[in-house]
């Protein structure tokens, strides 16, 4: 067993070389920055400088603030990037802080700007009138936004109770009072989400570490507690596997529901408090009724600010000159309902809105619509109603008793758990990741350190082309597929929601890192004796392949992995019972590895120990991500 862990730990070296490769990448940001003049969003002189800067800046028009603001949506996504790439024992509490507010900060900066260069335009709401209507119709289109703004420049109920803006797709039913004001409706729709509550970091974990006298992973934590854990539901921890090797430390993260140590929870607790209003609570807060929980559901599509605004004095030709009557009042909201006391318990028409889904992301089902509650900084469902579908034209209308900002929240696991899964090698440091879900068939592909999109195909027919053949980090890949509908990764709290077949962390955890170590030459599947081998060992197909095509049913064999100890199975995948017997002429190990070893040819083997520790790391990074040993 010595001599099999010690050829084991040669191995795992490749985890750590992968860690201080990202590391020594992080520290120099020459690979992450363009040469656009751009600040580096983690130092805060320059973000800060940035940002004052532009906010000196006025009486921009509204393209200047597009291009300027795809600029800000790109230091966000850096920043977003660092807080999820960076390991746990590497994050300081100050810098996720700094890192959080620069973001925020941004975000409610470009808001601003967004609604400055909405001032200006309706200035000059009379320059852009229709030559039909008479009224202000404008529509700008970017990759990340979609503006349109109507002006009642003609207060005709004829053209202004009901306003279709057909380049878009979008339009809204004004009340006839509405209608015969000086009003503008501006429908502002981020392809992003820059109001729900940003994701904590966590900072406290349970770990599994190395011990100096044995290099296997040992679970530390007590399975009284764990099966307490079971009758109470209790709270999230993390798992954190830390190897020591030379002096160098790699530390990998993933939530588990094992239980923490109360005193943990207290100080938590704590710290949560200190942290801003705009940042998500931990596990445990209450639920308001008709109150999103965006640990079960998530935004899809963006976010559409429904706006209704007080139209400005427009410019007058008077002999000769061009007079306008100057506010310094900034852009004002039109009061709808009114605002006063004699109004107050009556009853005034609704406000029709019809929305355009985007065509970059997927619904599996109706989404909920949802409206922004500024005051308590969350997503509600009242206020809303006579909801219509239309999904084979990817539109939505509805009926608001104000003017809200609007999402679409969709069930964040409605692809959970999956049916199956595969990872299959098909080249050099490459492989194919295929993850079957009731919706939909997902492929990614890895390569190197990088991995794609290969295909979706749902009902059969392929989506999100926009997405597919781009190469990316492990890290963005998920942030993309997420933000597009597409979520395979639980989160901290998706067991909750999802029924999972728990496993161990010793055995979860350890099984993903060794096939990681071998899936340059061995192709892995599911399988359904997983379900039935209990929590303390996972069960999986394995079959050698050095070919590129698919895996023949007849070369798969089972195996079983408990973290310590493997096996293969007698049986086979159409076995009509489970059993733990051993296959005739094999033996147990101490290694998945050494398992694999005893059948593997000469050739897979040198191929496993050339594998680049970027590709090795890669792969493991997806499937810690998809949990695909416990959520199949």
């Amino acid at each position: 067993i010595g001599t099999e862990l010690a050829e084991l730990h040669s191995l795992e070296e490749n985890f750590l070389w992968a860690e201080q490769w990202k590391a020594d990448y992080r520290a120099h940001w020459e690979h992450y920055m363009q040469c656009d003049g751009s600040p580096d969003p983690a130092v805060p002189q320059e973000i800060n400088t940035f940002m004052s800067l532009w906010q000196e800046n006025k009486n921009e028009d509204i393209e200047f603030v597009i291009k300027k603001g795809n600029q800000v949506l790109n230091l966000i996504e850096k920043l977003n990037f660092l807080l999820l790439d960076t390991p746990p024992n590497e994050l300081m509490e100050e810098v996720i802080v700094q890192y959080q507010e620069s973001i925020l900060e941004l975000q409610s900066l470009l808001h601003q700007k967004y609604n400055e260069a909405t001032e200006h335009l309706l200035k000059k709401a009379s320059t852009f009138a229709d030559s039909d209507s008479g009224n202000m119709d404008v529509v700008i289109k970017d990759k990340n936004i979609t503006f349109c703004i109507w002006g009642n420049l003609k207060k005709n109920a004829r053209y202004s109770t009901k306003v279709t803006l057909f380049q878009i797709k979008n339009g809204f039913d004004l009340p006839k009072t509405v209608a015969t004001s000086d009003v503008a409706v501006r429908i502002l729709h981020t392809h992003y989400d820059h109001m729900s509550p940003l994701q904590r970091i966590p900072k406290q974990h349970l770990k599994v570490q190395a011990l100096e006298s044995k290099p296997e992973l040992t679970v530390l934590y007590d399975m009284k507690e764990e099966k307490e854990e079971e009758q109470k539901s209790g709270e999230d921890s993390d798992l954190v596997i830390e190897k020591e090797s030379d002096g160098r430390k790699s530390t990998i993260s993933f939530k588990d529901s094992t239980k923490v140590d109360p005193g943990e929870n207290e100080k938590l607790e704590e710290e949560s408090d200190k942290k801003s209003e705009n940042v998500s609570t931990i596990s445990g807060e209450l639920i308001g009724e008709n109150v999103v929980d965006l640990h079960q559901f998530t935004p899809v599509g963006g976010v559409y600010f429904v706006d209704a605004l007080k139209l400005p004095p427009q410019a007058k030709q008077i002999k000769g000159w061009t007079m306008v009557e100057l506010l310094d009042v900034g852009l004002e909201t039109y009061p709808y309902p009114p605002e006063s006391e004699e109004t107050e318990d009556a009853t005034y028409p609704r406000v029709g809105v019809i929305l355009r889904l985007l065509d970059s992301v997927i619904f599996f089902e109706e989404p909920m619509v949802a409206r922004w509650d500024s005051a308590g900084k969350q997503w509600r469902t009242d206020g809303i109603s006579d909801i219509q579908y239309k999904m084979k034209e990817k539109q939505i209308s509805f009926e608001m008793d104000t003017f809200y900002t609007i999402t679409l929240i969709q069930d964040a696991h409605l692809n959970m758990p999956y049916q199956s899964w595969e990872l299959r090698p098909n080249g050099t440091d490459e492989l194919l990741f295929t993850i079957v879900t009731a919706f939909a068939e997902v492929q990614m592909q890895i390569k190197g350190n990088q991995c794609m999109l290969s295909s979706i195909i749902m009902d059969g027919s392929e989506q999100l082309s926009h997405l597919t053949g781009k190469w990316t980090s492990p890290i963005d890949l998920t942030v993309v597929l997420k933000k597009a509908g597409v979520n395979i990764f639980p989160s901290d709290y998706s067991y909750k929601y999802v029924c999972v077949n728990k496993k161990t962390p010793l055995a979860e955890v350890t099984s993903y890192q060794q096939m990681a170590l071998v899936a340059s030459a061995f192709a892995f599947s599911w399988s359904k004796w997983n379900l039935a081998s209990g929590q303390d060992q996972v069960v999986f197909k394995v079959s050698e392949h050095l070919k590129t095509d698919a895996v023949k049913d007849e070369d798969w064999s089972l195996y079983m992995f408990n973290g310590q100890r493997a096996q293969r199975l007698k049986i086979s995948e159409t076995s009509e019972a489970f059993s733990e017997d051993l296959a005739e002429n094999t033996e147990f190990h101490s290694t998945l590895y050494h398992l694999i070893k005893d059948f593997a040819s000469e050739e897979a083997i040198e191929k496993v120990k050339k594998a680049s520790c970027l590709f090795i790391d890669a792969i493991y990074q997806l499937l810690i991500t998809t949990r695909v040993l416990t959520y199949s």
